[in-house]
């Protein structure tokens, strides 16, 4: 009864689990039933079954990104706005224009190439300028209050989402690895196996031994398909 578990894949794995389980519970065989080894089985495989579909993370990196794209947008049509106004210097407020757009080159001119954590940091310290009493009158003047809220807003959705994204990830990690769950399942199959080839000649195993290995040969069967599915977790 040889068979290369590691080789299966995270579902044939899974069914070949269900199947031995169920067998040994099936009461056709009294020499199996309550054996540890069976538990060990049990319990081993429902961790397994808790873990092995789930994603590694949070699946919100596209959710963090439209957020980003955001307040990208949102930051460089005022940005884009000021540097135009004040080069009209016949327009009207135009060197207020100018001085907003000191402050937005006092903290980075490229602040949506930064990476998350570092354009977060500038963006809160350029929105926290841009709301001094002087500089949030020259924003009133120049009508820019909506353009200011609007930058502001996507900038606290991408905080809100961002840290969202960041608790999911940590929760996931907190879990046991799924190659930590799948190695110890297959240990104590291959204990399992071990045990049955062992007694296979003993009265009152060899059929049950008989019955097992036809159950071990469709998993390797199922596995050396050619429409196998290649469905390992991704961090094994």
């Amino acid at each position: 009864m040889k068979i290369a578990l590691t080789k299966l894949s995270t579902k044939d794995l899974a069914t070949l689990s269900q199947r031995i389980i169920s067998n040994a519970q099936s009461g056709k065989y009294p020499v199996i039933s309550n054996h540890p080894l069976v538990s060990a089985i049990q319990t081993s495989y429902a961790a397994y079954d808790e873990v092995y579909t789930k994603q590694i993370y949070s699946g919100k990196g596209t959710d963090v990104a439209t957020a980003d794209y955001e307040r990208d947008v949102a930051y460089k049509n005022l940005k884009a706005f000021l540097n135009g106004y004040r080069k009209l210097s016949t327009a009207v407020n135009y060197q207020l224009a100018e001085d907003l757009y000191q402050v937005f080159k006092q903290f980075g001119l490229d602040l949506d190439r930064l990476s998350y954590s570092s354009q977060t940091a500038q963006m809160k310290k350029l929105i926290e300028e841009l709301e001094r009493p002087e500089n949030k009158q020259k924003v009133t003047a120049l009508s820019l209050d909506a353009a200011f809220n609007e930058m502001k807003t996507k900038h606290d959705a991408f905080e809100l989402i961002f840290a969202d994204q960041a608790k999911a990830n940590a929760d996931l990690r907190q879990m046991s690895s799924a190659s930590a769950i799948r190695k110890d399942l297959e240990k104590n199959l291959k204990s399992y196996f071990n045990l049955l080839t062992g007694m296979k000649e003993v009265s009152g195993w060899e059929l049950f031994y008989s019955d097992v290995n036809e159950l071990v040969k469709a998993a390797k069967n199922s596995s050396s398909g050619k429409d196998k599915e290649n469905d390992q977790p991704k961090n094994e």
